[in-house]
């Protein structure tokens, strides 16, 4: 699919069938996310894949009961690893660098099922404490997106955007917001 086409094609996919991902199409969608960008090339980020139905079911519960992320087969959890990003860039690292590295990688990865024809859903609200328990990940790790992602049985239609005039500056605020 070309680049375009694949941004106008991306949206929040929230049901999808039972089928399966294949193992190569796993794969591509974990390098583009090792392929984004990241401060000082750090890579300051963790990818969790969650298959387990129960583990599945328990994210889905800590992320205020959103139970389609338990009806993918796949479920990648990125968490933003500040002391990977601290040692090189002190407070602003650990506070900023490693979330943009983590949303980056996400974002790769869910422009990544987009192109392979399949459906995802960036989701934000969750219990952090609960989701880091549910995978047993270190304190020191923070827990920043869930996607599931999986073959699409919904076809939903792309939501309106905000006009660039009302979204683009150029070098500085036309009026106040």
């Amino acid at each position: 699919m070309e680049f375009f086409e694949t941004l106008r094609r991306r949206v929040s996919t929230r049901a999808y069938k039972r089928t399966g991902i294949p193992e190569e199409a796993l794969w591509k969608i974990l390098e583009a996310a090792n392929s984004a960008p990241s401060a000082g090339n750090l890579q300051a980020y963790e990818i969790v894949v969650v298959r387990d139905p129960v583990r599945k079911r328990e994210l889905a519960q800590a992320a205020v009961e959103q139970w389609f992320i338990a009806q993918a087969p796949v479920v990648l959890v990125f968490l933003a690893n500040p002391p990977r990003s601290s040692w090189r860039y002190g407070r602003r690292g650990a506070e900023l660098y490693c979330l943009q590295d983590a949303t980056i990688a996400c974002a790769y990865a869910q422009l990544a099922a987009t192109a392979l024809g399949l459906g995802s859903c960036w989701v934000g609200a969750f219990d952090e404490e609960a989701v880091r328990r549910i995978l047993d990940a270190p304190t020191s790790l923070r827990p920043i997106a869930i996607l599931p992602i999986g073959v699409p049985d919904e076809t939903p239609e792309p939501r309106g955007r905000r006009p660039l005039r009302d979204l683009v500056h150029e070098e500085r605020f036309r009026s106040s917001l």
